[in-house]
Formats: C-alpha cells, structure tokens, sequence
C-alpha cells in the first residue's frame, strides 16, 4: 500500500532551487494542485510569507519571529542563506479513525536562515503545502550562536485580507468549555466572556481566541487556523488586532517561571496550520492536522478495540448517584467513610450496566468515582495527594468488575480523575498503569478538572503540555490507550501516537444537564463539526432520549430532537462513543436500535453537505463491512435534505432505515417524537427527509 516518491527539482514551480541557489530574495512554493500558494520574503531582513489561494490572496504579507528572555528578539537584520524545494507523496494507514488510508501528499520550501551580524544565529522556516492547506514551522538547529532558548513570545502573524466571519471560543488559558460564538473578526470581544460563573477554572488574559478558529471570507473561501504536533512546547492561542484586521500567535504562559517556552537547541516549534477549502465541508474532509505529525512510533493498538461504552457518568449529572462513597466518619474501614447511599460506583451497578451493554452491541463500560479521594476533588484549595488511583473504594470490587465484564464480552475502561494535581498523578502513573495491564485494562478516561497545582501553571502551558504526553507515553508503555477530558487541544498526534484516541476539549453534553445558561443552543454541534472537530476525534456523549431530563432536572434540557442524538453517533467522529442515559430511557424504544447498530470507526467518510453553525450531513463507511451510516443535523431552522447514494458500492442492494423526527417535532416543543422509514435502495437511488427545528436524521444503510 505505501509507496513514496521524492523530487528535489520539481518542473512547474516558478523557480528551481538547490542548496546552492541561496541568495534570491522571494521564494515560491505550490500545493501539488497549484490552487494555493506561499511566496515568502525577507522585507528589510525580516521573515515575511503570504498565502494565495486561486490566484487570490488569502493571508496578506505577514511576519515572522520571536522574543526571548536570554537573547535579542528575531525580527530584521536575517538573510536566506540556503533554499531547497521537494515533493512527497506516499500513504499512511490510521488504525482507527474516520479512513483507513491517508494520502500524504505534499510540496515543501525549506529555508535556512542566519542573522547578518554577530552573533550570527541560524534558523530553519520549513512550509508544506497540501491541496487542503499548509502548515510552516520554525527549527532551530545545532549551533555555538544559541544553546537554549527561552521564549517570551512567538510573533508569528496571520494578516487577513478582511474583516472575515469568524466561528470562535476566547482564548483561555485553561478551558475550551465556551459556547461557539459568530461575529466578524473585528466584534470578537474574549474579554468580556472571563466573569462565566459556570466556568470557576478559566483564566482568559487578553482579547485573543484559542484554535481551531474557522473563517468565512466575503468571496466564500472557509479558512481555519490551528497547529500541528504540539510537543515540549506551549498551547498556541491567536491575539485578535482588530485594527490592521490580523491574528497573531500569543503562547500560554507561566506565572510560575514568567516565559512562555523553554528548550534547550537544537528544536522545532509545533506546525502553525491554515486549512483552506472552497466548501465547508471540505475542512472536515482535510488531512493536514495528521499529515503534519511523525508517522506511528508505538507499533500496533491492536488492544484498544473502537467502542460504544456506557457509564454512571450521566448518573451523577442528573444528581441520581454521587463519585464520593460518603462523609467522613470513622467506620473502622480502610476509607474511614460512612455511606451516603448513593453512591454509583458499586459492583452490584456495574454489573446491571455490564448486562446491559452485552445485550446491546456495546463493548465496553465506564465506571467514575470506583476510587478513593472523590469526598475533597473539587471545591478544596489544596488536593495535591486526594486521590488513589489503585485503591477502590468498600462496595467496588475491581478485580469482579473486570471478571464479569470479560465474562460478558465487555471491557472496563478505567477512570483517573486528577483534580488538577498532576504532580500527584504522576508520582502514581507506572503503578496505576501496570495495575490495568494487569488486569487487562485498555483504555483510560483522564480529567484535570480544576486550577492547575501548582498555582500559577495552566491547562494549556508547556509545563501542563508535557504532562499530558507523559500520560498517553506511560499508556503506550502499559498497553493503555487515553481518553483526556479537560485536556491539551488534539493537533494531529493520534498519528505518532495512535493510543490518543479521544479527547474532551469542548463544552459537552453535561452543560444541558446543570449549565444556568440554558445548556448548549441548537446550533452548537453544526459549528463544532467544523471547528473543534477539524482538530481530532471528540469524546462527546451523544444519545441522551430523557431530552426533558424528567423529572431530575426541570431546569434544564437537552436543546435538539432525539434523532438528532442519533444522528451524532456519525456527525461527532470518535472510536468511542459513549451511550449515557440511564439505560431505562433505552429499554423498549425502537430508536434505540440505530445506537446497537452503528459502528464507531470508518473506512471513509465522506460530507455531504453543510454550512457552519446551520447544518452538515455526513456519510460514514464501517470499517468491517460494506454498510454505511449518515447522520445530519440543524440549528434551531427546519431543514429539507436531499442527496444522492452514489457513494454506495455500484451493483450492490442495501436496506435503508431511516430515524427522522416525528411530523410535529421540535427541539423545544416536541424533541422525542420521531418516525422510521424502511426502503430498499442503491447506488442510483437519492434519499430526501425534512429536519425539524433543533432536528436530525441518522440512517442506517445495510448491505442485502
């Protein structure tokens, strides 16, 4: 399957470079279509580049460099000292995911640069160019002029070309649990978002907006800004200069140590990304996020199997069941706690779930609150050494959970809730991890919730980036794949490190649970398809029937109908997806059977139609057989759907099953009522439903 190919003189560019050619002062570069463009320049002797897209600019002359606490700041005074241009093209193989085969195909400008005067610095500017957009890095090779650097600020610059329509969250040092807002560049207000009493973690220092941020020109061009391998470096949020109508790179800092990053030299910097497309969906089709990052490191995952999973995590939103096991009293036990009866995290629970998955097409389940410390996780100032991760608490019996789970066919995914403490996860990691190899225990759900200890660090920085590296290593080591909530934003290291599978990083379904707020609107999930999700897989809990959350929350609700809930299972990528109401909401109702059946990793994937924060359709491949699933969903506007099967496999028969809300059906008004239609259909056939306000459709297409 992998073939590649390398030429280092490429015929069509509009120039020819070798290492010997150094001293021309614009340098060109195309992707391997020719549609978009880099030209970069040295103007005054500083770092300039601009993207063309069509033969149109897209990004206006922007600059490049840097500010150091150690060393005078990279700005002017630079010369291109050498220049090579080279193609590649070859394909990788994602052990999960949304396709099985990735095609890497790309054309790349390599500059070395040097500083004129003494002490005569080198740096590397490396851009690659895909039809789907380019990413461009700093290197800093080996040299006597810099050993170490100490960053104080990265001044890389995205100069737009108008006051563009922007999708975006602030850029919060901590959190990307915000609500998706749509403004022009120019009415992007972060500010005024840092006082959300729901969100007590938040540090949101300046007017600035955290990545992916998606972009809608006048012309009808879709851009989204983010990066690519995020390592041993700091989050990269984008300060917003409403003036000159331009982004610019703002790195999470330290109050700690009072710099953004420190490395020692030789180092790259995280790619900076710009994904362009002329349709929407076209964003959610790109490769470049993964494209960018090294090829698999770690060998086969073969023991992390795609999963829907179910969980008592809903339980305790819902307020029915708690994490703690009860109040501190001496009971002569190992805890010392006295039960408060409602405690989730029984074995006699877990085995009432485990029956339930087994009956139902799903492999795994997910226990929170099993281990001891969860009466001072949240609320206290200081939890550093709170919890155990290898001892449970008195009605949990670990070691009987696995063995009827295995029993069963299901699997146990673990649960390590730091509270922010990752000092004391770390001290903890080897001997938690080798207790789920042990057990034959293969994926872990993380969290971090809270302010980060020490004090003065935050979620995003380079001190809390490799922490969770060091996680998702120590997986890799024990044969453990990661699941992180309130984590590091995904930037394409589910290549390098295929234990990554699904993260959090998004404001999920527990706010329509106990948000004030009103819960996430309609429209959340058609702009988190094409801003959070451009970044990587999302572990988002879809499936929620109870939409009124009867009768434990009557404040609250989930803002969509239940077929759109359905139709999630396939618009929100991820190998695990989790079936998280309380499974007497399931029981009996024919809806449910979308949910047995749907698979949860892909072949291909393929958009079939869409426009950000109003709706997008996607059809979903199954890795394991020759059935497809689509899944659509609108904003609070009904929506009249029609597209052609065409993607099907030609001379093939499948029996569609189509869940579509119900003639009366409204997010608000009427979100259960739905209907399901049965037809016989091929490759030449074209399915049209209506969506109703708040709506979706899922469909099932099975191969006869």
């Amino acid at each position: 399957m992998k073939s590649k190919s390398i030429l280092y003189l490429i015929a069509g560019f509009a120039m020819i470079l070798t290492s010997c050619a150094n001293s021309k002062p614009v340098q060109n570069v195309e992707s391997p279509d020719g549609k978009i463009g880099v030209q970069f320049s040295m103007v005054e002797g500083q770092a300039t580049y601009e993207v063309l897209f069509n033969g149109e600019k897209v990004i206006n002359p922007s600059t490049l460099g840097f500010d150091f606490q150690n060393m005078p700041s990279i700005e002017k005074g630079w010369k291109i000292v050498d220049s090579q241009l080279s193609s590649s093209n070859s394909t990788w193989e994602m052990q999960w995911g949304e396709k099985r085969v990735v095609r890497d195909h790309y054309n790349e400008l390599s500059l070395a640069l040097e500083e004129q005067k003494a002490p005569n610095r080198k740096m590397n500017l490396v851009f690659k160019v895909y039809n789907d957009g380019l990413g461009f890095r700093y290197e800093f090779p080996e040299q006597e002029a810099m050993k170490e650097a100490i960053i104080t600020d990265e001044n890389t610059q995205f100069n737009l070309t108008g006051d563009h329509k922007v999708w975006w969250i602030p850029g919060d040092w901590d959190i990307y649990e915000h609500l998706y807002h749509t403004t022009s560049l120019t009415g992007i207000d972060a500010l005024a978002l840092r006082a959300n009493d729901n969100l007590a973690q938040s540090y949101i220092p300046e007017n600035a907006v955290n990545t992916p941020v998606t972009m809608k020109t006048a012309e009808g061009v879709y851009l989204s800004f983010h990066e690519a391998n995020l390592t041993d470096y700091a989050g990269m949020t984008l300060k917003v200069n409403k003036e000159k109508l331009m982004l610019e790179s703002e790195l999470v800092g330290s109050d700690i140590t009072g710099y953004k990053v420190k490395r020692a030299v030789p180092f790259n910097t995280p790619w900076r990304t710009i994904q362009i497309s002329e349709n929407a969906g076209g964003l959610i089709e790109s490769d470049l996020i993964v494209n960018l990052n090294e090829p698999n490191k770690i060998g086969s995952v073969s023991y992390f199997k795609p999963m829907k999973y179910v969980g008592i995590w809903w339980d305790m939103h819902l307020g029915t069941k708690t994490w703690d096991y009860g109040a501190s009293q001496d009971m002569n036990t190992a805890t010392g706690l006295k039960p408060n009866g409602r405690h989730g995290a029984t074995t006699e629970y877990a085995k009432e779930l485990i029956d339930f998955a087994s009956e139902n097409n799903i492999g795994g389940i997910l226990v929170e609150g099993w281990n001891t410390g969860w009466e001072h996780w949240i609320g206290f100032e200081d939890r550093e050494g709170v919890f155990d991760f290898v001892t449970p608490y008195d009605d949990y019996d670990l070691k009987e959970v696995v063995r009827y789970g295995k029993e069963k066919g299901v699997e146990l995914i673990m649960h390590h809730e730091t509270s922010a403490a990752p000092r004391t996860y770390n001290q903890q990691m080897d001997t938690a991890y080798q207790l789920m190899n042990s057990l034959g225990i293969h994926s872990v759900k993380t969290g971090y919730v809270g302010k980060i200890i020490p004090k003065g660090e935050y979620h995003h920085g380079q001190w809390m980036v490799n922490n969770y590296r060091r996680a998702v290593e120590t997986g890799a080591k024990y044969q453990v794949a990661v699941n992180a909530h309130e984590p590091i934003k995904a930037t394409g290291l589910r290549r390098t490190y295929p234990n990554i599978i699904s993260r959090e990083g998004l404001r999920g379904q527990e706010f329509n649970a106990w948000a004030s707020d009103g819960g996430n609107p309609p429209e959340h999930l058609s702009i988190v398809a094409f801003t959070r999700m451009l970044a990587g897989p999302i572990d988002y809990t879809p499936g929620i029937f109870n939409i009124k959350l009867t009768p434990y929350k009557p404040n609250n609700q989930v803002n969509t109908t239940l077929a759109q809930q359905l139709a999630l299972y396939v618009v929100i990528n991820s190998p695990i997806q989790m079936v998280p109401d309380l499974i007497e909401n399931y029981k009996g109702n024919d809806a449910f059977q979308f949910i047995r059946d749907v698979a949860v990793t892909w072949e291909t994937s393929k958009v079939l139609n869409g426009e950000i924060g109003d709706f997008v359709t996607i059809a979903r491949k199954d890795r394991n057989s020759e059935n497809w699933f689509v899944g659509s969903i609108t904003d609070e506007n009904a929506r009249d759907m029609e597209f052609s099967l065409d993607f099907l496999t030609p001379g093939k028969k499948y029996k569609a099953t189509l869940y579509l809300d119900g003639e009366n059906a409204h997010w608000d008004k009427n979100p259960t009522e739905f209907k399901i239609v049965e037809m016989e259909v091929s490759s030449t056939s074209s399915l049209k439903y209506h969506l109703a306000e708040g709506g979706g459709a899922a469909i099932s297409l099975i191969e006869l």
